[in-house]
């Protein structure tokens, strides 16, 4: 009994070893980031936009896991805007933007006009 006991136990834990041992998905991650994987976003160069926080008192943004608040510089750069879903990066002599989602812009809609009712419905 204590054979089957042990057997049935050290398979137990070679079961949650394997299972410890898989990546997990990160549910936070955006959609269109799904296919690259974690070599390929290391191996791109130059600063990454992580995050932005954006309060009323205060606008910082995370970026290649460094906090920088508005003004601060990055580099040789200097913070100039924090949006929502960007930064603006300003060097010496040219300015570089940053996105959270990459390809992904944020535009104005316009509401359409409502159509006008047709003359022929009853009431």
């Amino acid at each position: 009994m204590s054979r089957v006991l042990c057997t049935w136990l050290l398979g137990c834990f070679a079961g949650v070893a394997l299972a410890q041992a898989a990546p997990l998905a990160d549910p936070t991650r955006p959609p269109n980031a799904a296919a690259e994987s974690a070599g390929e976003a290391a191996a791109r160069s130059g600063p990454q936009l992580q995050s932005v926080l954006i309060s009323p008192a205060r606008r910082v943004a995370v970026i290649s896991g460094r906090a920088v608040a508005l003004g601060e510089k990055y580099g040789d750069a200097t913070v100039a805007s924090i949006t929502e879903g960007a930064v603006l990066l300003r060097y010496a002599g040219r300015s570089e933007t940053l996105r959270l989602i990459p390809g992904v812009g944020k535009r104005e809609r316009r509401a359409a006009e409502a159509p006008a009712p047709d003359e022929g419905t009853a009431k």
